[in-house]
């Protein structure tokens, strides 16, 4: 096991620490962890709501197969992000930027702003390149000699999904209400008379200005936590030399040496490519034909600028999202058979949230239908005046993405509640959403669900990371509850 020395250094800073030698001993894995969540809840659901136990087992496999479109949506997402951070240009600007740091203190919070504003963009691109250049930084200042604490530079580089990516072009629950189809009848957003556009959440001033406060908070607290050189452990305390630098020819893979993937190429879309085209069947010339992937690449990426000409920033939704990344990737890679071998190496990073989403699926069920997750939500929101509306929602979100760590998923049982008070207390839509929005990313900082790519990548534990991923849990409440109780909505 490793841990780290809590004596000297600043009051936060051992505090972090501590916090973080405790989760390293106690914390199960992501997948024991849902496994753990499904009992609780069961048992809550029983006890708390009066549910049959074989009822409660039936709301539980319903659950497992309700939002297989969503979760197909949310793994394209992660792969769409993962196949453009894997791109050897995109790796080469991260091994420049790594070189910028001159200290430790310096090297976290560049991880953490990176990933912080990329998830604002794409949480799914947010996640991979964030893991990619906590790894690639924590290299780096091993060989310039400069002590960085791994654990917590892992952290830095999951701070988008703890933060800032449920405000962003990809969150769920706004997303969800560009859509007529998801407010309407069948999800309970009777109250919603019609679409809400982005315009009113993502792209509100209010979502704005909490984004830009928050990431100028959270790299504040990080510099404060980060550990002193001499009590630093570096990557290496947690990736093997021999892995570390292992190269593609002696049997680096995708997820483990991300750097290596510049190597692969001198250009942009020649990974994957034959070397010599003069000796390929038709059916490999096609397979590697520019014309016929760029082609329609460009044809999908004209069509998402003629929906954003048309329609303005309403037009952003999440199928949206997924297209245009989807032929984004395909415009960079442009050879039809080099961007599906990349998704093939994606496949890897998703096989974890393919199977964990239907356990926290099937959690979502029994807390759905046996009334767990209204009781839950409508205990908080009671409470609750036009004023401290928003910290309670944000409260709520928090609680319940403990067992539903899914945005689009977690709104669909809790956003109904939320509106609902929302409309009584005359809390504009978009303002509700989006604390909301907040709550359920901020407890991704506790539940190591979506880290599960993060740590395939960077080769660490969960319970060597969370520790501190708990302190920013922890820091961030006072800081959200002043900052949602004072903005106003604009």
């Amino acid at each position: 096991m490793s841990t780290v020395d809590a004596r000297g250094g600043n009051v936060i800073e051992r505090l972090g620490e501590r916090i973080a030698n405790w989760v390293e001993r106690w914390m199960p894995s992501p997948f024991l962890f849902a496994i753990i969540l499904t009992y609780i809840v069961f048992v809550a659901a029983v006890l708390v709501e009066g549910t049959g136990p074989f009822e409660a087992v039936e709301f539980w496999y319903g659950g497992f197969w309700a939002f297989l479109t969503f979760a197909m949506q949310m793994v394209l997402i992660l792969m769409t992000g993962f196949v453009i951070a894997y791109h050897p240009r995109v790796n080469d600007l991260l091994v420049r930027l790594a070189q910028i740091p001159s200290s430790s203190k310096q090297a976290v919070v560049l991880v953490a702003v990176f990933s912080m504003v990329l998830a604002w963009f794409h949480w799914g691109f947010s996640l991979i390149i964030g893991a990619i250049f906590a790894r690639e930084m924590g290299k780096t200042m091993y060989q310039e000699g400069i002590d960085v604490h791994y654990p917590l530079l892992c952290v830095a580089g999951y701070m988008g999904l703890g933060l800032t990516w449920h405000w962003g072009l990809s969150a769920s629950a706004p997303l969800l209400l560009t859509d007529a189809a998801q407010v309407g009848e069948g999800t309970a957003f009777d109250m919603v008379p019609e679409a809400v556009p982005a315009t009113q959440t993502i792209f509100s001033g209010y979502a704005l200005t909490l984004t830009v406060l928050s990431i100028v908070f959270a790299a504040i607290v990080l510099w404060i936590i980060t550990p002193s050189p001499e009590r630093s452990r570096d990557i290496t305390a947690y990736v093997p030399e021999e892995d570390l630098f292992e190269t593609a020819a002696d049997g680096g893979d995708a997820l483990g040496d991300a750097d290596d993937l510049a190597d692969e190429s001198e250009t942009d879309a020649e990974a994957g490519a034959p070397d010599d085209d003069d000796e390929l069947v038709p059916a490999e010339r096609l397979n590697n034909s520019r014309i016929l992937g760029g082609l329609i690449a460009l044809t999908g990426l004209v069509f998402v600028g003629y929906l954003f000409a048309t329609q303005g920033l309403d037009a952003w939704e999440l199928n949206v999202v997924n297209f245009g990344f989807l032929m984004a990737g395909l415009a960079i890679y442009t050879r039809p058979g080099a961007y599906r071998e990349k998704f093939g190496d994606a496949s890897r990073a998703a096989a974890g949230i393919i199977l964990l989403f239907p356990f926290f699926a099937g959690i979502q069920g029994i807390m759905a239908s046996s009334g767990l997750a209204t009781t839950l939500a409508e205990s908080l929101l009671a409470i609750s005046s036009p004023a401290t509306f928003p910290v309670i929602a944000w409260i709520s979100a928090a609680v319940v993405n403990l067992f539903v760590p899914s945005g689009g998923g977690e709104w669909i049982v809790l956003g109904p509640s939320v509106l609902t008070a929302a409309n009584e207390l005359g809390v504009p839509v978009g303002q509700a959403t989006m604390a909301y929005a907040v709550g359920d990313a901020h407890t991704n900082l506790l539940n190591p669900f979506w880290a599960i790519p993060l740590l395939a990548i960077t080769q660490i534990k969960a319970r060597e990371m969370f520790g501190y991923a708990i302190v920013m849990l922890i820091a961030l409440i006072p800081f959200l509850t002043v900052v949602l109780y004072v903005l106003p909505y604009f």
